[in-house]
């Protein structure tokens, strides 16, 4: 099973996982569809941090990792 930890920069995780960036951009996380979006802030900001600056609930988050078959790492 593929693990995410949510606390890890959000460029970083689509490195390790690319066809992850689809489900991203349809949950919110709209600017990283730019690929300078992503690799500039996207090396900084977490998928916690980046899902609480879009207004995303983090239960939704994490839910639709789950559904899509990763095992989701939460403690800092």
């Amino acid at each position: 099973m593929n693990t995410i930890d949510i606390n890890q920069p959000i460029a970083e995780i689509i490195n390790q996982h690319p066809e992850l960036l689809d489900t991203f951009i349809n949950l919110g996380f709209r600017p990283i569809a730019n690929k300078a979006m992503r690799e500039s802030v996207g090396r900084i900001i977490s998928l916690k941090n980046g899902a609480s600056m879009i207004g995303l609930p983090l239960d939704k988050l994490i839910q639709t990792l789950k559904w899509n078959g990763y095992k989701v790492i939460e403690e800092e």
